[in-house]
């Protein structure tokens, strides 16, 4: 790895990896790689050998001497879930999906050096149209803030993140904002927790950071455990240093030099990328003693889940943590003022967690312009079912489930009608079709009879 990183050396850092990074968002550059191929490396993609296609196509690339060209880089989780393995050709916007190894070579040998479309794994829509300029349409009605580097960077790559603004929020927190100023930025923002019942972050965080104690901790919820939903777990795969920038920003707010991320243990591709992370994370001093030469110092640690759906329950889950078996406690005393060890604990999902640098990187003021009154940002959602196109979405709130469902989603296969959709998992309920122009927020779905959840 590198040599341990002040600000000033951060900041180069950056601004070194910039370039790559603004080719792959279709921004003109002077990056020493013509073309990006971006290849899914999420669980679902992994499984159908992604592995094997970036291989092949690293292999075919250097076959025709045009290695120096071609940066194949394997991301985390497109979204794109139902037409994976997904091969994105950038700067051009080129969608092949249901790729299979077979196709490497016609994708370095015909789409790279011939400029010649594989019509047969091209997606569908770019088929029809042939517009690369803008993106699909599964793309339009996004806005993508927690998924931003999801299928835009390698996750096993620190410096790929360092090059996307990765840890500037962390630098600017450490040398030019106090705790509270942290505090106010996040209560201005709005966020509320996306774990499902949406409590105001900075309420919690204030709490801890109040509280009198000689030890506080941040712990990541990460348990993920409703029927369907794998949002956490693809933030995890595909931006890992996301988090782990959010909880140490989170451990200075509140006065932490602890923190745990607890992963579900089935999640095997998410706990080897976290811990690759963690390394790098290290190794770079953005984690430990005097981080990026400041007066703070925070180390942070992996727990594996006990398999069970109830340690989802933050209670729980800090039972299990401290080597117990995971059954709930009594409330009050909350966490935030008794927790982990009996220590005042913050505990917040890897959703709320992946918002907190770009709201200290973009202000409170910039987070809140987007969505509702009430529920501000963005929310990720894991459309699964009888969809066209089912997968990760990140929608502002507001969006209606309409827009979700068929916009975004391509609607019903075989254009049948839709009968309802469930929220919120095994806790939620169901919304019929004729509700379907119902904003989505923390408030409409609960006066609907049902709940946003984690997003499932």
């Amino acid at each position: 790895m590198s040599e341990k990183l002040d600000r000033k050396k951060l900041e180069e850092h950056r601004l070194n990896k910039a370039k790559e990074i603004e080719l792959r968002k279709g921004i003109e550059s002077s990056a020493s790689h013509k073309y990006h191929i971006l290849v899914c490396g999420g669980t679902a993609c992994e499984s159908n050998k992604s592995d094997e296609i970036v291989k092949l196509l690293r292999e075919y690339a250097e076959k025709n001497g045009i290695g120096e060209e071609v940066l194949v880089v394997k991301t985390g989780c497109f979204g794109f879930c139902s037409h994976g393995p997904v091969v994105k050709i950038m700067p051009e916007r080129v969608f092949y999906t249901h790729v299979k190894p077979k196709h490497a070579k016609d994708i370095i040998e015909k789409h790279i050096m011939k400029k010649e479309l594989i019509l047969k794994i091209l997606y569908k829509e770019q088929r029809e149209h042939r517009d690369f300029s803008k993106e699909i349409n599964f793309y339009q009605k996004q806005r993508r803030i927690v998924l931003k580097n999801c299928g835009m960077i390698d996750p096993e790559n620190i410096d790929e993140y360092i090059g996307n603004d990765g840890y500037m929020a962390l630098s600017k927190v450490l040398f030019e904002m106090t705790p509270d100023k942290v505090l106010k930025e996040i209560e201005i923002s709005g966020l509320r927790g996306r774990g499902g019942a949406g409590f105001p972050t900075w309420k919690k965080w204030s709490f801890t950071k109040n509280a009198e104690s000689d030890q506080k901790y941040i712990v990541c919820n990460a348990d993920e455990g409703d029927p369907g939903a794998y949002m956490d777990r693809s933030i995890l795969e595909g931006d890992p240093h996301s988090v782990i920038e959010a909880m140490t920003i989170a451990g200075y707010t509140i006065g932490a030099s602890k923190g745990y991320i607890y992963i579900r243990a089935e999640y095997g591709l998410a706990v080897e990328r976290v811990k690759t992370a963690l390394r790098q994370a290290y190794d770079y001093g953005l984690l430990g003693d005097k981080i990026l030469g400041s007066n703070f110092s925070f180390d942070l640690d992996i727990r594996l889940g006990a398999g069970a759906f109830v340690c989802g329950e933050e209670t729980a889950l800090l039972a299990s943590i401290e080597g117990n078996r995971g059954t709930p406690r009594p409330r009050p005393p909350f966490p935030v003022v008794r927790g982990l060890f009996e220590y005042p604990t913050v505990i917040n999902n890897v959703e709320t967690l992946a918002n907190i640098t770009a709201i200290i990187n973009q202000g409170g003021e910039w987070f809140a312009s987007i969505g509702t009154e009430n529920s501000k940002g963005t929310k990720v959602f894991a459309l699964t079912g009888n969809v066209n196109v089912s997968g990760l979405v990140e929608v502002p709130m507001g969006t209606t489930i309409r827009e979700i469902v068929f916009d975004i989603g391509g609607g019903i296969p075989n254009d049948k009608f839709v009968k309802g959709v469930q929220t919120g998992g095994p806790s939620g309920g169901i919304i019929p079709e004729e509700l379907f122009s119902t904003n989505i927020d923390f408030d409409n779905l609960v006066n609907l009879g049902s709940m946003m959840g984690s997003g499932g």
